[in-house]
């Protein structure tokens, strides 16, 4: 399946249904009066958040939703029939935005959260509405009101519990391939991951999903390289995973590159709890080893003060486990702050 994290669509909700204008005609009854039903109402535009969508994928082949119009009244006070409501599912993270993609509509950051985007005309009302002791034979009857319609923005911001980031060629992708089913694209030449990618990683008998970003550089934050177009994703991320590849000569630099790109993309993103993973230990020696950590840990107090530097390899396994626990830990921490404080504004409300 192919990933789309944004699109911009046309939905349009359905027009009401004309009053009608009718009198009754029977054997015998020679003032029947007026019997014109009312009109129906038109569709609704619905968006619903669904758990089991990760991309927005549906809708770039099909810009166009239009709910369907309510249908005229009829003579013998029939009222028309409602229009069909159009739901329109979307993943789990999902933001909506107004046409210029910068108001916010909604947030669907719940499974099956619903909202409605566009509500359908009323029916118009038939003659018999009108009727009254002054006004026995009414002629009038009402047009449907029409239904709303507007562009939006669709934007998705993947929802993980945690973020792998890193410059390209850090071993991101190998390090989700050794530790999930997920089965990312590995190759050595940078940007070989062009889509985020995720995986459900276990470890004790626990279980959370890490995904996997496209490779920041320097300038993404501004529009350069690829990671610009997915720094958004690192928002819904609880903890952040760092990968900076040992094999490099620098290794600080290459920690700082990224830290001041998630610094200056802000949004909070730099202030998640962070883990540095010195990967790629299956090629240096023990000197190395401690000398790089060391260097890695010196940077990350200033940069990212409380961030636990550990030594891994994705390819060789060296480390993962006690990464993975690290993680978890992280992971169980936000899960109980989430839960306890879904307690207290359940207490609140109560």
């Amino acid at each position: 399946m192919k990933f789309l994290d944004q699109a911009k669509i046309y939905v349009q909700s359905g027009d009401g249904g004309a009053g009608c204008v009718g009198f009754r005609r029977e054997k015998f009854i020679e003032y029947g009066g007026p019997d014109g039903g009312d009109g129906g109402r038109g569709g609704d535009v619905i968006v619903v958040a669904v758990a089991n969508l990760n991309t927005l994928i549906d809708y770039r082949y099909q810009q166009h939703f239009r709910a369907d119009k309510g249908r005229h009244g009829a003579g013998q006070n029939r009222t028309g029939a409602g229009g069909k409501d159009i739901v329109l599912k979307v993943p789990v993270g999902t933001q909506i935005f107004e046409e210029d993609n910068e108001t916010l509509i909604a947030d669907m950051t719940e499974p099956g959260q619903t909202i409605f985007l566009c509500k359908g005309g009323d029916g118009g009302f038939g003659n018999t509405h009108y009727k009254s002791s002054t006004n026995q034979a009414p002629r009038r009857a009402d047009p449907g009101w029409p239904g709303e319609e507007r562009w939006i923005w669709l934007r998705l911001k993947l929802i993980a519990d945690i973020g792998l980031v890193g410059l390209p060629n850090a071993g991101k992708s190998t390090f989700l391939a050794a530790t999930s089913r997920a089965r990312p694209k590995i190759a050595d030449y940078p940007f070989t991951t062009l889509k985020p990618q995720l995986g459900v990683v276990g470890v004790d008998e626990e279980e959370f999903v890490v995904a996997d970003l496209p490779g920041l550089i320097e300038g993404a934050s501004e529009g350069r390289g690829l990671g610009h177009r997915f720094l958004g994703h690192v928002e819904r991320c609880g903890a952040i995973f760092h990968l900076v590849d040992g094999a490099q000569d620098d290794i600080a630099a290459a920690y700082r590159t990224v830290r001041k790109e998630l610094a200056t993309y802000g949004k909070g993103v730099e202030d998640k709890p962070e883990i540095v993973g010195l990967n790629k230990i299956d090629a240096l020696t023990p000197e190395a080893i401690k000398k790089k950590r060391a260097a890695l840990v010196r940077v990350a107090r200033k940069l990212s003060p409380g961030a636990a530097v550990m030594a891994l390899s994705g390819h060789s396994g060296a480390g993962v486990t006690e990464v993975l626990r690290a993680l978890a830990a992280h992971v169980r921490a936000r899960r109980a702050a989430d839960a306890a404080h879904a307690a207290a504004t359940a207490e609140d409300v109560s």
